[in-house]
């Protein structure tokens, strides 16, 4: 039966990574988070109060089409980020934070959710969660120029509104991953801990967890 997944989590937690792994190990389709094609993204990081309204409109319309595609396809997708965090957490952030004006941003919330209802939701989220540290070592790895003026403030923010937004995501089931003490990059048994929970969590297991058991077992 065709499954879909989605990987939630902060700026550099490592959700296109484990898109990758759990393709290589499951029979899913990836779809990526369009970082490099924004136009707008570079500028954003330069001047937030000038673009964005646009880069957030730009990853509405882009996620949208994702949506489109896999819809069409016949396998199992999982994606690189969803459409909910681009309006729960990005733009309500800049909202927040009088980067975008209350005017755009009402006028964004209500296209989003237009688009919303009319997509079908995942069979799954992956919550990716990890302290601050953690992403701006993983960020600091990946050294992409437009990031390097990420302040630890605003991974903070994010964060924040992040818990705030899983905590009353009902649309279908999660399983938060302890990103801070499960490198599935660095230790195979990590990533096959982390596989396992997507495969009892797919099969409908309701109380689908890691316990700290779990974590120390794969260390050992």
């Amino acid at each position: 039966m065709k499954k879909f997944i989605v990987v939630a989590g902060n700026i550099g937690v490592g959700k296109s990574t484990l898109v990758q792994l759990v393709c290589e190990h499951m029979d899913f389709q990836p779809f990526y988070e369009p970082v490099a094609e924004n136009p707008y993204l570079a500028d954003f990081y330069h001047s937030m109060d000038s673009w964005s309204f646009h880069s957030q409109v730009f990853f509405l319309t882009h996620r949208l089409r994702i949506h489109q595609l896999m819809g069409r396809f016949t396998g199992s997708v999982i994606q690189d980020r969803s459409i909910y965090e681009d309006a729960e957490i990005f733009a309500r952030n800049l909202a927040m934070q009088g980067h975008m004006s209350a005017r755009d941003y009402a006028t964004y919330h209500d296209l989003y959710e237009t688009v919303a209802d009319f997509l079908n939701p995942p069979d799954l989220m992956i919550y990716l969660r990890a302290t601050v540290p953690t992403l701006i070592k993983r960020i600091s790895l990946r050294n992409r120029d437009y990031e390097r003026t990420i302040q630890p403030e605003y991974l903070e923010q994010l964060n924040q509104l992040y818990e705030q937004w899983i905590a009353g995501f009902t649309l279908c089931p999660v399983l938060t991953v302890p990103a801070d003490d499960l490198d599935y990059v660095a230790h195979s048994r990590h990533l096959q801990l982390i596989l396992a929970k997507v495969q009892e969590k797919l099969t409908g297991k309701e109380e689908v967890v890691f316990s700290s058991e779990d974590v120390q077992a794969a260390n050992d």
